[in-house]
């Protein structure tokens, strides 16, 4: 695949905040054939192009083939999926005219369940997963702030790395995107949840705090160390075996990522809806399947639920 990963091979980007704006525009910059889907920013991103902004990089794409539904996009070989979870609803229309007869859909998403969602309108044999270990923010429309350099794994679905994913890892590399492929798509998928359950929830509610305001807080830090071991506990219960030590090195990692605010926060602080059950709520049901008791998880589900409602109240 990888000598046709050129001009011809056309990849959409179903979801352009900071995930997909970043991505996509890496791809665009180094001048692959990338079509964005865009409703909200379409005449500001028309306008204006696309920026990314670093400390080790300024990225200007000035012409982003900017479209403003699927089906003025067409049939493409990759799709990466950076759309909400809370919008997963939305997948199955909005992908359908993507769809060529070997498209690869490619989720960005954070949390649990999404390659089977995505297998279950579209067949598993399409899909594969991302994980994107990267500090982003949108900033304005159509401009992406990065924080660290961050890097992307990607998996197969439901089978061992196929040729395909080596080609697309390959690809995001000469587009200077740090990417590797994993065996075991669903460990990484749990590794990353160590971070993200107590992280983007407890800077929620705890009082819209950043990262750094957790760890200087005793008692919060303990919590979200205990939260750690208990998403880490889970995992090892359905099957995805997580060393303890995961939790400390991941602790330390925050240390030296200053004052983040998790994604969740800043969807949180603007009023969008969360994304609850993707990161929260399918770990606990999964806990619950496996006879694990997580009683911080579900204390800190329960918040995010009655916070998440209360503005739509």
């Amino acid at each position: 695949m990888a000598k046709h990963l050129l001009p011809k091979f056309r990849i959409a980007i179903a979801g352009a905040g900071a995930i997909g704006l970043y991505y996509g525009g890496k791809l665009a910059h180094f001048g692959r054939d990338v079509h964005f889907l865009l409703r909200r920013d379409y005449e500001v991103v028309g306008k204006r192009g696309l920026r990314i902004r670093s400390k080790s990089e300024n990225i200007q794409v000035a012409k982003v083939n900017a479209w403003r539904s699927t089906e003025e996009i067409g049939p493409c070989d990759l799709v990466l999926v950076a759309v909400k979870t809370t919008s997963n609803q939305d997948l199955p229309s909005l992908i359908a005219p993507l769809l060529g007869e070997k498209t690869i859909l490619l989720t960005l998403q954070n949390g649990l369940g999404n390659e089977e969602f995505l297998a279950q309108h579209f067949g598993a044999e399409r899909v594969a997963g991302g994980l994107c270990y990267i500090c982003l923010s949108r900033v304005d429309p159509g401009v992406v702030q990065r924080f660290d350099h961050g890097r992307l794994t990607i998996g197969e679905f439901q089978s061992y790395p196929r040729p395909r994913l080596h080609d697309i890892a390959w690809e995001f590399k000469r587009c200077g995107v740090v990417c590797s492929v994993v065996a075991d798509l669903a460990l990484e998928r749990w590794r990353k949840l160590v971070w993200n359950i107590p992280f983007n929830g407890l800077t929620i509610t705890a009082g819209s705090l950043d990262t750094s305001a957790i760890l200087a807080n005793d008692p919060l830090r303990q919590l979200a160390l205990e939260l750690m071991e208990e998403t880490i506990a889970i995992a090892n219960a359905c099957g995805h075996p997580l060393p303890t030590a995961v939790a400390l090195d991941l602790l330390k990692r925050t240390e030296s990522m200053g004052a983040y605010r998790p994604s969740s926060l800043i969807d949180h602080l603007a009023r969008r809806p969360l994304e609850i059950e993707a990161i929260w709520g399918e770990p606990l049901r999964r806990a619950r399947a496996a006879g694990i008791e997580a009683p911080r998880l579900e204390e800190l589900y329960g918040k995010l639920v009655t916070l998440d409602q209360a503005p739509r109240r």
